[in-house]
């Protein structure tokens, strides 16, 4: 049984692999009479693409899109919506040495051992390069929600590295797109910079992150209980994202070291609807939003490519010791932020649909009839 595919209505089917000739995703399910290009795409894988600054890999590619279904004179047809992205810039020579042994850290070993064949170029189906296709799936995604559901916005950004975290009080969220890291707090931004390019240049190792994703304007209703959380769902899209290794909503973990009186979203009555003194829920209750903001962390890994020894062992048991090669990001949070932003965008947009289905827009009425 092979899972490459996630989503209930909007459905998303991911294929290709880091150094094959090509890679992309089979998106159906998308609402029909949605204006889409490739441009319009393109936007947003090339915020994910590579070799943009010092920071990331430097493996040069456009990851440039081409649509082969599912467009007609650019609106969506409600068919299966095909799109590619070639690879131009493989370096398979780089892994050469590793076609015999497990570099720590990847997932060189449980691909070995669960199919007994591996794809040993760039990690092959492991890849983060997967992640091209997520994002260029996530751009049909939010031109559907232009569509149905105009204002709703959704953005991610760096919120830590390593241990260094920025100053919430600092934030500004124009500050995202003026430095590499996506970054809402300009002074932390320049203290990471300094801080990665020592990490990678003298120290020859790597750091992990933590993304935060906002979804804003998400309607009301969305998410069924009690197996169709909106919120497990999220979990699950954004788990599902290379070197991802914690998911929270809202106040996640930290809520364990709260009390019910703080915890608790007050409701009042505001000219509009109901509306809430705090978001320590993170816009989402039993599984269904509330109309506030979704917030959204993902914890990302250090990259385990690095030029660091360490122990590992070849596939005929002997010890050895690894040093992986190649063109690798120090930091994998960088580009990790455009490709949660996508996920989130797909499922917001899947659920979106799964509602109009079941009720049809249907609403409990609240205030005076």
């Amino acid at each position: 049984m092979s899972l490459n595919t996630y989503g209930h209505v909007f459905r998303v089917t991911t294929w290709g692999e880091s150094h094959g000739p090509a890679l992309g995703c089979t998106v159906d399910g998308c609402p029909p009479n949605v204006p889409l290009t490739a441009e319009a795409i393109q936007v947003w894988l090339d915020r994910r693409r590579p070799g943009q600054s010092k920071m990331t890999t430097q493996r040069n590619e456009p990851d440039a899109v081409r649509i082969l279904s599912g467009v007609f004179e650019d609106r969506t047809t409600g068919t299966p919506i095909q799109l590619m992205i070639e690879n131009q810039d493989q370096r398979s020579k780089d892994y050469g040495e590793i076609a015999e042994t497990f570099r720590p850290g990847h997932a060189d070993i449980t691909y070995w051992q669960k199919y007994g064949i591996r794809d040993f170029r760039g990690g092959g189906r492991s890849s983060a390069r997967e992640t091209a296709a997520r994002v260029a799936a996530g751009g049909v995604a939010r031109a559907a929600l232009g569509e149905l559901v105009p204002g709703l916005s959704v953005t991610g950004y760096m919120v830590q590295m390593g241990e260094k975290r920025i100053d919430r009080k600092r934030m500004d969220i124009a500050e995202i797109d003026r430095n590499p890291f996506w970054c809402p707090d300009a002074e932390a931004a320049e203290e990471w910079a300094a801080y990665l390019d020592w990490l990678r240049k003298d120290d020859h190792n790597s750091v992990g992150a933590v993304i935060e994703v906002v979804a804003t304007g998400v309607p009301p209703g969305l998410g069924a209980p009690v197996y169709g959380k909106l919120d497990t769902d999220l979990a699950a899209a954004c788990m599902s994202i290379n070197a991802v290794k914690g998911v929270e909503i809202g106040e996640g973990m930290a809520a364990a070291a709260l009390t019910g009186r703080d915890n608790a979203d007050e409701i009042v009555m505001g000219p509009d609807g109901p509306e809430y003194t705090s978001n320590h829920a993170g816009g989402i209750l039993g599984g269904i939003s509330t109309g506030q903001d979704i917030v959204l962390r993902f914890a990302v890994k250090p990259t385990s490519s690095i030029l660091s020894p360490r122990r590992s062992i070849r596939k005929d048991g002997t010890a050895t010791e690894v040093v992986t090669k190649g063109r690798h990001d120090p930091c994998v949070g960088i580009r990790a932020v455009p490709v949660g932003e996508a996920m989130v965008a797909a499922v917001i947009l899947d659920h979106l649909l799964l509602d109009r289905a079941q009720t049809g827009g249907l609403r409990g009425a609240i205030g005076p009839g």
